[in-house]
């Protein structure tokens, strides 16, 4: 187990994590643990990621922009699923670069979020290490019994839809590494997406209600359905003409000479945390009402069919992907 730096762990928890605890729940995290009563007519639903610096995201960023990212896609995760989140547990590894006025900012990051989403911390643990950064969260929502949307509902014959917009997340990666030559506003609300997604939770309820499957897209398009196809034991047949490009990308990729393989990059880059989900064609236009309520760009880019995998087309003809997402190896 890493050293501890004794002084400095119980200082950030009685000053910086404290003031974030559930009231009540988080027990002044005074305890070693936190209690959480249970909610009649509904289960517990959890989800872990973790971002490590140099990964998932770079040396110089701002930590309250960590700590938000690290929230957002765990949260991002429970919007899929169709549950309501409430709390958080939470373990940080600080390194070398993590004095006290990054770990405020870290902090800060967390108290935006929390007032946000409606969550609070319950507890965790925090130590350094010789490494780089790394930070992990343990999310916790609540759904109505049963009700959880998995990954292993599609059906042939449902239609496919994708929330917001995709490739931002890959291209969000270039602009804050320097490597698009896009007007500053474009290269702002990219690296803003790269840094701070935005998660699906205020879709969270239509998806539970209606979805068949649902899945977050967070190692790329491509690759997130093909975890729905396997699961479901279906195909999912999609149009990469219609997979929807926020203005930053569309500006990028009126630049592109060859349009296939610059798709084939937003499609596969990851990092978008938009939600794909299936429905049956009985509930569309529900869906997209429930949308269109949330002044929520919803679009279909495809359907299930008897089979399985993936088969995205583009001009009409299958496009072969030699990496369909990004993978931790």
């Amino acid at each position: 187990m890493p050293a501890v730096d004794v002084a400095g762990e119980f200082e950030t928890i009685r000053r910086l994590f404290a003031p974030l605890a559930h009231p009540e729940w988080g027990r002044g995290l005074l305890d070693d643990v936190a209690v959480v009563p249970s909610r009649a007519g509904h289960d517990l639903v959890l989800t872990k990621d973790a971002i490590v610096e140099g990964v998932h995201f770079l040396p110089d960023d701002p930590l309250d922009t960590v700590a938000r990212k690290l929230m957002r896609v765990n949260l991002s995760d429970l919007a899929a699923k169709g549950a309501e989140p409430f709390g958080y547990l939470l373990a940080c590894h600080w390194s070398e670069r993590c004095g006290w006025p990054e770990r405020m900012a870290f902090c800060d990051g967390l108290r935006v979020d929390q007032k946000a989403f409606g969550v609070a911390l319950l507890g965790g643990d925090t130590v350094v290490t010789p490494g780089p950064a790394s930070f992990s969260m343990t999310m916790l929502g609540w759904i109505p019994k049963g009700r959880t949307v998995g990954r292993a509902g599609a059906r042939a014959g449902d239609l496919v839809f994708v929330t917001g917009a995709i490739g931002d997340g890959w291209l969000g990666l270039e602009a804050v590494r320097g490597r698009l030559s896009l007007d500053p506003e474009r290269i702002a609300a990219l690296s803003d997406h790269y840094r701070i997604p935005t998660p699906r939770t205020e879709f969270a309820d239509p998806v539970r209600d209606m979805a068949t499957s649902a899945i977050d897209i967070s190692d790329g398009l491509i690759a997130d359905l093909g975890h729905l196809a396997e699961a479901g034991r279906v195909r999912i047949e999609i149009d990469l003409e219609n997979v929807p490009l926020s203005a930053a990308g569309q500006a990028w990729f009126d630049g592109r000479v060859d349009e296939q393989a610059a798709l084939e990059k937003l499609v596969t880059g990851g990092d978008d945390y938009e939600v794909a989900f299936t429905v049956g064609p009985r509930d569309e236009a529900a869906i997209r009402r429930e949308a269109e309520r949330r002044h929520l760009r919803l679009t279909r880019i495809g359907r299930v069919t008897a089979g399985q995998g993936v088969i995205a087309r583009f001009a009409g003809q299958p496009v072969p992907f030699d990496k369909p997402g990004f993978t931790h190896g």
